[in-house]
């Protein structure tokens, strides 16, 4: 590694759960090489009790997360991103914006949690699979050789992640 820092978004319609799930665990696993960011097309204005929760008592860093516009990562004074991975079936199908710097992006859809129907335990279960699923895939990714890999290389192993 050169010591390049890598941006990456991710993205959801809400911003409430999955992709600011997703956002606290890469900014756990980053290792002085990724930055974390999430955002949503629709943004739900907060972070979803149950995701704050999970993330509390698995001790993650939940101070600087809150819910945003998607907007805010695609003006002149944005961060320019690296990778774009949309986490939910809705914000995939969405037209977005034009990133600055032509990110790679993936998309590595999620079960809604906050979606979960049933007793207050399966709903939170809905959150943990959703984490669990979220810290696998973003594990796979923080591991991949990304200097060693060509575009279109990288973007398969990226779109193969998607699948697990």
């Amino acid at each position: 590694m050169t010591g390049r820092v890598y941006n990456v978004l991710f993205l959801c319609t809400g911003n409430s759960a999955r992709s600011i799930i997703a956002e606290a665990v890469l900014q756990r696993l980053a290792d002085g090489k990724f930055n974390a960011y999430s955002a949503g097309s629709q943004p739900m204005g907060a972070v979803h009790p149950y995701a704050i929760e999970l993330l509390t008592n698995q001790n993650y860093k939940v101070d600087d997360l809150r819910s945003k516009s998607w907007e805010e990562f695609s003006g002149p004074d944005a961060p320019e991103m690296d990778f774009v991975f949309t986490v939910c079936d809705n914000a995939a199908k969405e037209v977005c914006p034009i990133w600055p710097g032509q990110p790679m992006s993936a998309h590595w859809g999620v079960p809604d949690p906050a979606a979960a129907q049933g007793t207050d335990a399966e709903q939170h279960l809905a959150f943990a699979d959703a984490m669990r699923m979220l810290e696998q895939r973003i594990s796979i990714f923080t591991n991949l050789p990304l200097q060693a890999l060509d575009r279109l290389s990288l973007q398969k192993r990226l779109d193969d992640i998607g699948q697990n």
